[in-house]
């Protein structure tokens, strides 16, 4: 499970605000953090199915997914982390490159994907999981976003909560530099559970009290499951971008790391 905010095209100084918790069991192997071999991309890594969940490259292209809450997956599906790599490291639009896949999106478990070209100002919003009635692509409107593991803005009670604390931070700094740091350490790490009728009531009554705070940490048969990472990622209007990560090491370790750089104009097809 995961669940980011972010804001997108409606402040004066940052066109996009993004924060992600990335919820993992504990010993699947994670790489963090760092530029990738082909000098153009930044993220983390799974290194089981050796695709990402968040990443950026110089040239404004973003993209970060979550997984769908349901009962059912399948083993022999198509691994969703792939989705994004395709994203980052093709030319395509937003929107065209949700035309390319909406052929396949059958042949993965439950995702929700966000992909963004900075430049353009154009994000998209993909899930194979709609509501009925739902598109399977939506652009993304400017302003504030939450998405977990349902459709983008659901109104999960932590969801709503999220989205309140961050609106909070925003409207105490009237339009100048966000507090990233209050963000990640306060609001980001909150352990605040919900009660049994709040509940999504997908899995057990149990799992769902586990994972419905913000910042996950459950015991499982199979070793501890949570926030495995918390990233925060700024992009100002003249191009600067700040991706920071809080990673949890083997043997329960966090450690940080951070890169910046400035985006690069390149041509989209």
């Amino acid at each position: 499970m995961c669940i980011a905010v972010f804001l997108w095209q409606s402040h004066p100084l940052y066109p996009l605000l993004l924060f992600l918790n990335r919820d993992e069991d504990h010993n699947r192997a994670t790489e963090a953090l760092r530029w990738w071999e082909d000098g153009e991309t930044v993220g983390g890594r799974d290194l089981v199915g050796g695709g990402t969940w968040l990443g950026c490259t110089r040239h404004g292209r973003l993209a970060f997914l979550t997984n769908f809450k349901e009962t059912t997956s399948f083993p022999d599906a198509k691994s969703r982390g792939d989705l994004p790599i395709r994203f980052l490291q093709s030319l395509k639009s937003p929107a065209d490159f949700a035309e390319e896949i909406q052929d396949e999106v059958a042949l993965y478990n439950g995702f929700n994907l966000v992909v963004a070209h900075v430049l353009s100002k154009s994000m998209v919003y993909i899930t194979n999981r709609p509501r009925h009635g739902d598109k399977l692509v939506t652009h993304v409107s400017p302003g504030i976003h939450v998405l977990s593991n349902a459709n983008l803005d659901s109104p999960w009670p932590k969801c709503m909560r999220l989205r309140e604390s961050f609106k909070q931070l925003l409207s105490e700094n009237e339009g100048g530099e966000f507090p990233v740091k209050t963000m990640v350490e306060e609001v980001m790490t909150d352990t605040v559970k919900d009660q049994e009728p709040e509940l999504p009531h997908v899995y057990t009554p149990e799992t769902e009290y586990h994972l419905s705070s913000i910042f996950v940490h459950m015991l499982r048969p199979a070793g501890p499951y949570g926030t495995r990472s918390i990233s925060a990622l700024t992009i100002k209007s003249h191009g600067e971008v700040c991706f920071y990560e809080r990673h949890l090491e083997e043997g329960g370790a966090w450690k940080e790391h951070t890169q910046h750089f400035v985006i690069q104009n390149q041509s989209i097809i």
